[in-house]
């Protein structure tokens, strides 16, 4: 930023004196990878606590029979439980993140492994209890109230488990779900070693015949760029090695399909879709009106693929030429360092409470910057109580990336603040309300640019990447929410899933979002085999709540400043103390209604037609 807080020219220098091709993590500053020390400062000291950690089925186990006797017994194990989720949540995160640093290192595929199997032996040692709590008496749980006042911390918790009575099974049930949680994560471990560190791709080819080299990485940055010679080339080097492994791809999906019917049917629930939402109080009616509002503002998308096809001059219209600029001769590069920056200034509204935290995130080395063989694509934001949040992306200089940041740093200062507001018990917030946290600060984002920006070419090269915010995040996921219900409900009837099945399911739902003006590439149909959020159990839905809701928030801290940051903060504070249909009521936006989502879309509209104005 200059001193007048605009954009300026050297965000153009293209990260000078910081190659992202490297060979190792090795190569990298240190100040560029993150630091672990939190969890645990060696992997000595991870190997002891695992040690550790195995001792705690057997003393979950042991009060087997005992919680109904008595309020000091439910009293000891509920803080013993507390206790155990304390320490292993430390290890798994550890585990998990020395794997995803290089995803072939067979030392930390163990680590993970091994805590699979501990969580397991965990779950195990502890699944009678919800069917021992459901035999006590409503009567005697009051007397335990008023036998044992501290019992009133877990009183949430408890009531969590006793909504679930017609969904709990014998204690002998229970142990056996338990020890299939092991089986039932193989589908999604199988697809991580294969999208991550077993799947290569050719070189693409540039219009001057250069190869560049394909990775899950560097394929969108290609897609951005105004050489469609090299998106062509990409789009389709990418998604024909992918459906080389179609029909890998498609029993990967179909196991993962089955095992969470397998669940589903086993406790009891309609469906797997009410089987997963239920998990964060969140009625499946929420997700049938994300897909009917998104489908009644289907218009507007069209719309804004029609100014595309317009403004990039094509006769038609193909699937890898969605992601490019539409504003010529605007390539925004940033370095890290200025990343950072922009941030930090995009943050401003949010208060000092929340801009000292990112700074102390960005400092303190939470984030793990760049690309490296093994590392696991994309980015995410991981961490909980006693332990630092940290981020991982593999950044490449582009203004996505800069929005990639802010929103996996949204993630961050909100489980910084759970974790050091709430006890352990309710530090852990559902993922129904994580997307707001991370959306609402890439709405300011785009605010910030589009407010400080004065060139008219860059503001309309914001504008357009603020509505590719709204068309990958609200659209796009909403398509693949579409997606997964469709297919889990296809298996629910019995139906066959293969890998023509899914290929044509998946190209007609592409058809209805993307509109008549696009052609329909062959190419396109395998897209869901690339696509990780399958294997999250209806996880990818809540991006297009998060972002509508976030456009809600954001524009309510604008408006009104200080009061409702406040509000937005106790929100982030909240954890899971409250349903997260409550808590986002109390930051000011009710997702139990689709207005949210149509307001929002309504924006999207009036947006295409100010880009429109604005290439004119």
């Amino acid at each position: 930023m200059n001193e007048n807080g605009k954009i300026s020219e050297r965000y153009e220098g293209y990260l000078e004196g910081h190659s992202m091709n490297y060979e190792s993590r090795d190569q990298i500053e240190e100040k560029y990878r993150w630091d672990l020390s939190s969890m645990y400062e060696s992997d000595e000291a991870f190997e002891q606590a695992l040690v550790d950690l195995k001792t705690y089925p057997e003393q979950l186990a042991a009060y087997r029979g005992k919680i109904s006797q008595s309020a000091s017994e439910l009293l000891a194990y509920l803080k013993l439980e507390d206790h155990v989720a304390l320490e292993f949540e430390k290890a798994w995160n550890y585990a998990e993140r020395r794997s995803d640093e290089d995803t072939r290192v067979s030392k930390y595929q163990a680590y993970t492994a091994r805590c699979m199997s501990l969580y397991t032996q965990l779950e195990e040692a502890g699944s009678w209890f919800n069917a021992e709590l459901l035999s006590i008496s409503e009567d005697t749980i009051a007397g335990f109230y008023a036998d044992e006042p501290a019992l009133e911390h877990y009183r949430r918790k408890l009531e969590q488990v006793l909504r679930m009575r017609a969904h709990t099974l014998s204690a002998a049930e229970e142990a056996l779900l338990a020890r299939a949680n092991d089986a039932a994560s193989q589908p999604a471990n199988v697809y991580s070693m294969f999208e991550d560190a077993d799947l290569t791709f050719d070189d693409a080819t540039d219009e001057k015949g250069q190869k560049h080299k394909l990775t899950s990485g560097s394929y969108i940055p290609m897609l951005m760029g105004h050489d469609r010679v090299l998106r062509e080339s990409a789009f389709k080097q990418l998604y024909g090695r992918y459906n080389q492994f179609r029909n890998t791809s498609a029993a990967m999906l179909t196991s993962q399909i089955k095992q969470l019917k397998f669940f589903a049917d086993s406790r009891k629930y309609e469906s797997s879709l009410a089987y997963s939402l239920d998990k964060n109080e969140v009625p499946v009616e929420v997700y049938d009106n994300l897909i009917e509002a998104v489908h009644n503002n289907l218009p507007a998308f069209y719309k804004y693929m029609d100014l595309r096809k317009q403004k990039l001059g094509l006769d038609e219209l193909h699937y890898w030429d969605i992601y490019a600029p539409l504003v010529a001769d605007v390539d925004m590069k940033f370095t890290y360092e200025e990343a950072c920056d922009l941030i930090v200034k995009a943050l401003e509204p949010m208060g000092e409470k929340y801009l000292e935290l990112v700074k102390k995130g960005l400092s303190e080395r939470w984030v793990d910057v760049y690309e490296t063989p093994g590392k696991r694509s994309g980015a995410y934001s991981a961490g909980g109580k006693g332990m630092n949040p940290v981020i991982l992306m593999n950044f490449q200089g582009t203004l996505d990336d800069v929005f990639t940041l802010i929103h996996e740093m949204g993630h961050s200062i909100h489980t910084y603040l759970s974790s050091h507001t709430q006890e352990i018990t309710y530090s852990n917030y559902v993922l129904f309300v994580a997307e707001v946290a991370s959306t609402c600060n890439e709405a300011l984002l785009s605010h910030y640019l589009l407010e400080h920006e004065s060139d008219p070419a860059r503001h309309a090269y914001i504008l357009n990447h603020f509505l590719e915010g709204f068309r990958g995040t609200i659209y796009r996921q909403c398509m693949f929410a579409e997606f997964e219900r469709d297919v889990n409900d296809m298996n629910g009837r019995g139906e066959a899933l293969n890998a023509d099945v899914l290929c044509e399911h998946y190209g007609e739902l592409n058809k209805l979002y993307f509109g008549p003006n696009i052609v329909p590439d062959e190419e396109i149909k395998i897209e869901w085999a690339r696509i990780p959020h399958f294997y999250y159990d209806f996880y990818v839905y809540q991006y297009s709540i998060g972002f509508s809701a976030a456009i809600a928030l954001s524009q309510r801290i604008l408006k009104e400043g200080a009061p409702a940051v406040e509000d937005y903060l106790n929100y982030l504070s909240g954890g899971c103390s409250k349903p997260p249909i409550e808590l986002l009521r109390g930051a000011g936006v009710d997702m139990a209604t689709p207005e949210p989502v149509n307001e929002a879309l309504a924006y999207f509209s009036k947006l295409v037609d100010q880009l429109q104005a604005e290439l004119s």
